[in-house]
């Protein structure tokens, strides 16, 4: 985001994520209903390319740039119009009723019911039930994700105020290139899951996956909550020593350079990235398994959908924190420089959200039931003979 200020960018940055992520619930629609996957496939093809296309003219066409910044670290810079940045965002139980046949019910001669709202098979009722259930895993399980939505910005932030010199040859690691640590652990952990915990969780549970897909999805939740903890604390750590001992220097439009190493973020990425391992990858096997068959494109969008959301109430924390505490005695929170704002206790507040989260969604666990288990073919049986015996009282 040229010339924007941290917030405004963490603001845009997220609003855009969110609605390219609620684009796929669109295309998994079309895709289950009209299209089929191949055609959805090409049409995706085009759409990524003049997506990517639109993006680059927002570099490369001088007209969509803001007016340039002057070079003194005071210096007023103007932000993007609002048509600039409109362009770039151009790149992105009871249900049993339905299935019982009353005497009021009217049936086509091939027998289909002639009004499909009031009438509907037993398997379209199972269906929709299947997809109620579902719908408070995925709520808690989407909230997790404000966590990589905070780890992949404001750490940028932090480690533009920290030492990021390696050695002592004056090499200077941009800020932007911590955050491939939440993807390297992520992937090192994916490995060592595999390889390591699968098989002896194995022996310890007998399942062939070794814990169940919601303990996985619960495991990453409480990863994510571990992870916004430890970076409150590193914010802590990083905010005292650039108020208490010698600085590095200014950061231009930003502040004074703490002396403490920019290595401090590892951690954090780190366990970042392996609540993305446990919540995200056990999350689309879930709703990949938990969803009817006929719906297989929609439950790989779901995922995505949960994400936009996130990203939106990301969005919407920062601008109400910042809005709360911009006139308040103890400082602005989310202040451009992070030395007079308190960034730790902005990370401490949503870990505090994300651990409510973790409470629900072990009572939603609880109460849940996988698709196919012996309790749901009990149910279906017990259903399906009450249906056949109705159907007998109508005849």
């Amino acid at each position: 985001m040229r010339h924007l200020r941290s917030l405004g960018s963490l603001e845009h940055y997220q609003t855009f994520c969110g609605t390219i992520n609620f684009g796929t619930f669109v295309a998994a629609f079309l895709c289950d209903t009209y299209f089929g996957r191949y055609k959805t496939l090409s049409v995706a093809v085009i759409a990524c390319f003049l997506g990517s296309f639109v993006i680059l003219l927002t570099a490369a066409v001088p007209q969509l740039h803001p007016a340039a910044c002057g070079t003194a670290a005071d210096s007023i810079c103007n932000g993007p119009s609002g048509g600039q940045i409109a362009f770039l965002l151009m790149g992105l139980g009871f249900l049993d009723k339905a299935a019982i046949l009353t005497p009021e019910d009217k049936l086509q001669p091939d027998g289909k019911p002639a009004d499909p709202w009031k009438l509907c098979t037993m398997q379209q009722v199972e269906e929709v039930k299947c997809i109620v259930r579902v719908l408070p895993i995925w709520f808690a399980s989407s909230i997790y994700y404000l966590t990589i939505t905070q780890q992949m910005t404001y750490p940028v932030f932090q480690a533009l105020q920290s030492d990021r010199r390696l050695g002592s040859g004056g090499f200077v690691i941009p800020a932007a290139t911590y955050v491939v640590f939440l993807m390297t652990g992520m992937t090192v952990f994916i490995v060592v899951y595999d390889r390591v915990l699968v098989p002896t969780m194995r022996r310890i549970t007998g399942l062939d996956t070794g814990i169940t897909l919601l303990q996985r999805i619960g495991t990453g939740i409480f990863f994510a909550t571990a992870s916004l903890v430890v970076a409150g604390f590193v914010e802590e750590r990083r905010r005292t020593f650039a108020l208490t001992k010698p600085t590095l220097g200014m950061a231009p439009r930003k502040g004074e350079i703490s002396s403490m190493s920019a290595m401090w973020l590892i951690p954090q990425l780190s366990l970042a990235g392996v609540a993305e391992a446990f919540a995200a990858i056990g999350q689309m096997e879930f709703y990949y398994k938990q969803f009817p068959e006929n719906m297989r494109s929609f439950a790989g969008s779901i995922f995505y959908v949960g994400g936009g959301v996130s990203s939106y109430l990301g969005s919407f924390l920062i601008a109400t924190v910042h809005r709360t505490t911009q006139n308040s005695s103890g400082g602005n929170w989310l202040a451009e420089d992070l030395n007079k704002g308190r960034l730790d206790l902005f990370y401490f507040m949503i870990a505090g959200i994300l651990a409510v989260n973790f409470a629900y969604f072990l009572v939603m666990s609880r109460w849940y039931r996988y698709k196919g288990s012996d309790d749901e073919v009990t149910t279906y049986e017990t259903n399906e003979n009450i249906i056949k015996q109705q159907d007998k009282n109508v005849a």
